[in-house]
């Protein structure tokens, strides 16, 4: 077995979450938030409890994956330019679960009592964070694609 394998490994567990996440937030960015605004009062809180279901299929399994392989590439022996950008990757993974728990969740939770147009803008302004950190986080997992190719 080649000794590269776990990093290979890795890199494509990482690539596969981080951009499957990528598509997803900006789909919800821009399509899934803003469209809230439009359920009536008297449908919204069943409305918010299938869309919490339905969509933590979906993102919970990335995003673990996505965290997990940031954190266990940063463990590897790794050098020069991919040590860098696996600690950035993690940095920003770091983010991404920060801004989740402390902006996003509470935002859903009040959701999930009623219709409340400050949550739903809540959710749109701070979900740019995650918007443009999952994009940057691209950026990093692609840099160190290509990294792996011409080592």
């Amino acid at each position: 077995m080649n000794q590269t394998w776990p990093l290979e490994l890795l890199l494509v567990a990482q690539a596969v979450s981080t951009f499957g996440m990528l598509g997803v937030i900006w789909l919800v960015q821009l399509v899934n938030y803003p469209l809230k605004v439009f359920v009536p009062s008297d449908e919204f809180v069943r409305y918010q409890a299938r869309h919490m279901r339905r969509i933590t299929v979906v993102v919970g399994p990335l995003m673990l994956v996505e965290a997990g392989s940031s954190a266990w590439l940063v463990l590897l022996p790794l050098e020069g330019p991919m040590m860098i950008a696996a600690w950035i990757g993690m940095a920003l993974v770091m983010v991404l679960w920060i801004s989740t728990l402390v902006f996003q969740i509470p935002a859903h939770r009040k959701l999930e009592r009623e219709k409340d147009q400050a949550a739903i803008a809540s959710l749109v302004r701070f979900n740019w964070v995650r918007t443009i950190v999952w994009t940057a986080r691209a950026g990093v997992v692609a840099w160190m694609m290509v990294l792996s190719m011409t080592a």
